[in-house]
């Protein structure tokens, strides 16, 4: 049996197909559309016509795609850059209508709980209990937990495009105390979530995301070409040096650094302000940057529990979509094995 998932990030779309049959998502073929959507939308506001035209060219594609793999429909999932969108049921409902793929929003709390999933199952059980953290270019993903799905789970506003929307858009680089503006808004949002982690005194943690990649091969980790395998760390004081590397520098001069590529250039400040601080608060001296994330999450979820479970979300979400008001989506995990 071939899966596939769609993720449609802020970005870019990205299709992974792959082969289910011994109970491990392999990979046989990606493929990826870079649409920028964020650089499209301004906060607040929409998604324009013309990124919905571009979005449904790059949905339909990937179906066509997986269906030339021998994949079954596509998962096909957003993150927050349509879900925040104030057109966000229009959107979904023209790529419904135009591809035949039932594209959806998952919720913060459940794109990190399939997040966790991915990383607890490339970490394995020797990793104990686990925290994680993942950037995107809209929110931030923090979990915890003993057992196959998280005990704890949190999403925050605190993504690097986002970010860098709010607090560097008019200044490249960004003056200092911009820099220190925005450090002061990530520890205000993270004050909760990381006094939670500290308490429970996570053995291990994984950090996922591009952001996190990136960072991490600017502070010296092995570059990707060296495979899936190779172990890659990330420390606090590293990060620390990275944002003095990064913080002086116009976004074009900062592609030029290893690891840093040009489309993500400009919100990789933010991005590292946002990891150090977090990793301050909770208390982590160094992370291990994990391969597996949403996409692995999603398929490992397909593979243990069915197809039943994505039905729901669709479900859910399209319930969302019909209500007068937005309602929140509630999945229900299989607990926790401890």
């Amino acid at each position: 049996m071939r899966i596939s998932v769609v993720d449609v990030g802020s970005n870019t779309v990205r299709l992974v197909v792959a082969d289910a049959q011994d109970g491990v998502p392999l990979p046989v073929h990606t493929e990826k559309w870079r649409l920028r959507l964020s650089e499209q939308v301004k906060p607040g506001d929409g998604i324009p016509e013309e990124a919905v035209e571009q979005l449904v060219g790059a949905v339909c594609a990937a179906s066509r795609t997986a269906t030339r793999w021998g994949a079954t429909a596509p998962l096909a999932f957003a993150t927050a850059v349509v879900r925040n969108a104030p057109n966000r049921r229009e959107v979904l409902r023209t790529v419904r209508a135009r591809t035949g793929v039932s594209l959806c929003t998952l919720p913060g709390e459940l794109e990190a709980e399939l997040t966790f999933l991915g990383a607890r199952r490339w970490m394995g059980w020797r990793a104990g209990p686990l925290a994680l953290l993942d950037i995107g270019g809209g929110s931030l993903e923090v979990a915890f937990g003993r057992g196959r799905l998280p005990d704890f789970v949190a999403s925050l506003p605190l993504g690097a495009q986002r970010l860098t929307h709010e607090f560097f858009a008019d200044e490249d680089p960004p003056a200092p105390a911009r820099i220190r503006e925005l450090r002061r808004k990530v520890r205000h949002q993270l004050r909760d979530v990381a006094a939670r982690i500290r308490w429970e005194g996570p053995r291990t943690a994984a950090a996922t995301s591009r952001t996190f990649q990136q960072l991490g091969r600017l502070c010296g980790a092995a570059p990707g070409r060296h495979g899936p395998f190779v172990e890659r760390e990330l420390t606090r004081s590293d990060l620390s040096e990275a944002i003095e590397r990064l913080s002086p520098l116009p976004a074009a001069e900062r592609a030029l650094l290893p690891g840093i590529s040009a489309p993500r250039a400009a919100q990789s400040l933010a991005g590292a302000v946002v990891a150090h601080t977090a990793m301050k608060l909770t208390g982590l001296r160094s992370v291990t940057i994990c391969p597996w994330a949403i996409r692995e999450g999603i398929m490992l979820r397909q593979i243990e529990d069915g197809a039943s479970w994505w039905a729901e979300v669709s479900r859910l979400d399209e319930e969302a979509e019909d209500a007068p008001e937005p309602v929140p989506l509630r999945i229900a995990s299989t607990p926790a094995t401890h």
